[in-house]
């Protein structure tokens, strides 16, 4: 492992999961979102993944004029990558999961790589009390559950959106999506250097194990060689035990609000930002540097941003 390997950290800012109740750090309104991704930047974010809410609930919203506010205004203030999400919520279909993404053109968008149960539902036993109806029916329909994402949903975002140059962020939550992946770079619907995310501690998918984030790992290297850049996410209180196990085997790394809403055993973090502050204390105490927006961009051949649509 070469010490001057930059290291790229991805901050997902709200997303989709946690509601609003669990966490009074976590934003909502678009300006929250926006100050949020601006916080994680100048934190060392060189990446922000983004979703929007309801302003007045919370819920998630995937309709592009909900993320038209904080686009504008996180691009006029900063130099980060921004990076949209085509998987919405669970419960959305991939023709509402994509609209932002193609609205927008950015320089990346999230990609689920495959079809899963999605167990939200454990949190009840931590959270009781919710503001807002939808937010216990969010969590306990999760038992019955499938995220939906096929092979024809899979080639559906690809075409809607690689035309106007937008690279992925492939989000893998099992061996079975790195295989996947595989089968549609040998089509030669995507293209190399592959930023892939390995997910790890979501229930319906692998676990966060030492052995299980080795085990991808050594998946994805027999799979892609060196045509990918390998990036880790943990959730809940995997997030950095995760980041810092990957992070000294070669990894990029993703915190933020969306992935975990902790700091530490039974505290909650203040922003995302402060979650990039532990994850780059972890990566400048393996003797690594973090990537700026612009290494990213090098790193993972990205368009540039102003080739963007807002």
């Amino acid at each position: 492992m070469a010490s001057s390997r930059k290291v790229i950290i991805t901050c997902a800012v709200t997303g989709a999961i946690h509601t609003p109740s669990m966490s009074p750090h976590l934003p909502v309104r678009a300006q929250d979102i926006a100050e949020a991704a601006l916080g994680a930047a100048e934190a060392g974010a060189a990446i922000v993944h983004l979703h929007a809410r309801d302003p007045e609930t919370g819920k998630p919203d995937q309709r592009p004029e909900a993320f038209a506010p904080f686009l504008k205004v996180i691009k006029q203030r900063s130099n980060v990558v921004i990076n949209l999400t085509t998987g919405g919520a669970p419960w959305m279909r991939v023709e509402e999961r994509v609209k932002p993404a193609e609205v927008f053109k950015p320089e990346v968008a999230s990609l689920n790589m495959g079809s899963m149960n999605f167990g939200l539902f454990p949190m009840l036993g931590r959270f009781q009390d919710f503001a807002h109806d939808w937010e216990r029916e969010h969590l306990e329909g999760s038992r019955d559950l499938i995220f939906r994402n096929t092979f024809k949903d899979i080639e559906f975002v690809l075409k809607t959106l690689g035309e106007a140059g937008t690279r992925f962020e492939f989000e893998c939550y099992d061996v079975g999506h790195l295989y996947n992946l595989a089968h549609f770079l040998e089509r030669g619907l995507v293209k190399p250097p592959l930023f892939v995310q390995t997910v790890f501690g979501i229930l319906g998918g692998i676990s966060a194990h030492p052995e299980d984030v080795m085990h991808m790992k050594r998946t994805a290297d027999r799979l892609f060689g060196d045509q990918y850049r390998w990036s880790v996410l943990g959730a809940g209180r995997a997030q950095l035990p995760t980041a810092a196990m990957a992070a000294a085997m070669g990894a990029n790394v993703r915190v933020g609000l969306e992935d975990s809403l902790w700091a530490g055993p039974g505290r909650l973090a203040r922003s995302s930002a402060e979650q990039v502050q532990l994850a780059r204390q972890i990566i400048e105490g393996l003797g690594l540097e973090i990537a700026s927006p612009d290494e990213a961009r090098e790193i993972l051949a990205l368009k540039g941003g102003d080739k963007v649509a807002f």
